[in-house]
């Protein structure tokens, strides 16, 4: 129990370590890009897309899972004794997956709070109770003029579908 314990510590930080480092750069992933795909269907210059940066949680699942099946095929190709270490594996796996959110949930976290972000937040907040203190006036003063000029429009009354397709001719 213990060393799935340890297992599953070193998954969620070498989960957090792989997602920061596709998060900065995806090299890898555009090599495996380029090898799989046609030239017209690579990936743009642009796109930070990694093995799992930006992917949705069933390609994380895939990626992550094939990793662990290649190390466990060297572990168990390299090593005399073959143990059971399904445990070890599923509890790598799920690590890894959550280490990817933590690290995804902190750079997200890291990137919304940043100095311009909370600057252009506080002056947009103000002038939001600018806007309202000025518009509550503005509106008082819009209603009476409007009040003053405008008398109420009469409300037309609406026909049925019935009537519309007797005006029309397509019923009698």
């Amino acid at each position: 129990m213990t060393l799935e314990i340890i297992v599953f510590v070193c998954a969620v930080l070498f989960g957090i370590v792989w997602y920061w480092r596709e998060s900065k750069s995806n090299k890898m992933y555009r090599v495996a890009n380029k090898i799989t795909h046609a030239k017209d269907l690579q990936m743009k210059a642009d796109n930070n897309k990694g093995f799992i940066h930006q992917q949705p949680f069933l390609i994380r699942l895939v990626w992550v899972t094939l990793l662990f099946v290649l190390a466990a095929g060297v572990v168990t190709f390299v090593t005399p004794f073959n143990g059971f270490f399904v445990q070890y594996f599923a509890s790598a796996i799920v690590g890894t997956l959550i280490g990817t959110y933590i690290a995804s949930a902190v750079i997200i976290a890291k990137d919304s709070t940043s100095k311009e972000n909370l600057e252009k937040a506080f002056d947009k907040g103000k002038d939001f109770v600018e806007d309202l203190v000025e518009g509550d006036e503005q509106v008082v003063e819009e209603t009476k003029i409007k009040e003053a000029v405008e008398p109420e429009p009469e409300v037309e009354v609406k026909k049925s579908a019935r009537d519309r397709f007797k005006d029309k001719g397509m019923i009698k």
